[in-house]
């Protein structure tokens, strides 16, 4: 999948970017070099979530109009989608 190899070389990206980073010897079309990669997966990155929250979206709203969804089917510890939360989602802790 596209996604998963994006995902991928933005990880590697950011695992080279401190070392890169931190090279006082590194020059700026090196340094440009890496911010145009990094600007590029961002993008990609971004493209991803939005991606995969528009399937999200689509997937709880099939599974409202059929009514195959039910708060009874959430998982134990985990909280429903917050179109189906019957009081406001608990902060992180």
């Amino acid at each position: 999948m596209i996604e998963t190899i994006q995902l991928g070389m933005a990880a590697e990206l950011l695992d080279h970017a401190p070392e890169l980073l931190d090279d006082v010897k590194a020059g700026a079309g090196e340094l440009r070099f890496l911010a145009n990669r990094l600007r590029e997966s961002l993008g990609d990155v971004l493209r991803v979530a939005e991606s995969r929250g528009e399937r999200l979206e689509a997937y709880e709203l099939d599974a409202e109009e059929s009514g195959a969804y039910e708060d009874d089917d959430v998982p134990e510890g985990q909280e429903p989608p917050p179109n189906r939360r019957s009081e406001p989602a608990r902060p992180a802790s």
